[in-house]
């Protein structure tokens, strides 16, 4: 990869990977040193990374780093898990959007993060694919039970209206 084509991948994909990153990590500091992560390990390897591949390699090295950092994060839990979800149930919901940020956060990792990169970032299966180490199949069954436990979980629309 050159100088350009490095520059370019900055100047395209990190937005998006910005966006990818921190709706499943839902901290917005962490997703920052996700990406800035990820851009470091791209330029690091430079020499050995096609310019054609750019999008694939950073959003599989933003992936499995977001991953690393967000089991790291549990480990180190502090606090009372209960006392969040009972903040929420005390506020209820104010929209549909809620609602849905609500159910996805609710998705266990894998699964929710080829929901968001299927349906919120618009990637082909053989793209999540490759980004996230999966087989096609695999990231299919993970978006079919994502988003059977999204129907589920949100119900019918009256419901949250």
């Amino acid at each position: 990869m050159t100088l350009d084509e490095y520059n370019r991948a900055v100047d395209e994909w990190t937005d998006r990977v910005y966006r990818f990153v921190v709706k499943n990590m839902h901290d917005e500091d962490g997703a920052r040193d996700v990406v800035q992560d990820s851009y470091e390990k791209m330029w690091r390897h430079r020499d050995n990374i096609d310019g054609t591949k750019v999008k694939t390699y950073l959003f599989t090295t933003a992936y499995h780093t977001m991953i690393d950092r967000m089991r790291k994060s549990k480990r180190e839990v502090i606090g009372d898990p209960l006392e969040h979800e009972i903040r929420h149930e005390r506020n209820g919901f104010s929209d549909l959007q809620e609602v849905l940020h609500e159910a996805v956060s609710r998705l266990p990792e894998k699964q929710r993060s080829v929901v968001l990169l299927r349906d919120y970032e618009g990637y082909s299966y053989r793209e999540i694919a490759e980004i996230s180490g999966l087989t096609e199949a695999q990231v299919k069954v993970y978006i079919y039970r994502a988003r059977v436990f999204l129907k589920k979980y949100i119900g019918s629309i009256d419901v949250v209206v």
